[in-house]
């Protein structure tokens, strides 16, 4: 359906090794895996990578995790692709939220760009952030991008 690029794994231990090289989002897959159950394998991925499981209602309820999502059989199509695309989102936007926005020494610079700013212009931090983050956003750079920016222009200016 053009939701998501998809690879088959007929193991969990497949799973893992693509989890590690490639990182994986989201994994769709029965209760039963070749090698065990699934329960084994959704404690060795990566809390941002959602699991949906598909069977029968009997086998979907012995997995008692409540971070998994679960369609029961018979699947309608339009019901599949409708979760698929809701999971996708949801994995995005836990994928995002994991992900640390700056690194220390990022924002230590943008922390040094506000500093300079306020010192020169006599502006209180919050100012200063909105004028980087103005910035940054009319130039379409990072907001580290832009704090480099801004100290080269007031250390040129000085």
């Amino acid at each position: 359906m053009g939701l998501a690029r998809c690879q088959v794994c007929s193991s969990g231990d497949q799973v893992r090794r693509l989890a590690a090289q490639q990182g994986v989002g989201c994994v769709v897959c029965g209760p039963h895996l070749s090698d065990g159950p699934v329960e084994w394998l959704i404690q060795d991925l990566p809390p941002s990578c959602s699991v949906l499981l598909i069977g029968q209602k009997h086998q979907l309820d012995l997995c008692s995790d409540p971070d998994v999502f679960k369609l029961t059989t018979p699947l309608r199509r339009e019901e599949t692709v409708i979760t698929l695309r809701l999971l996708l989102q949801f994995t995005r936007k836990m994928e995002r939220h994991s992900r640390s926005s700056r690194t220390v020494a990022q924002q230590q610079l943008v922390d040094k760009a506000k500093r300079r700013m306020m010192e020169r212009w006599g502006i209180d931090e919050e100012e200063a952030h909105r004028r980087i983050q103005k910035q940054s956003m009319d130039d379409g750079a990072r907001l580290e991008q832009t704090a480099r920016k801004i100290l080269t222009q007031l250390e040129l200016e000085a």
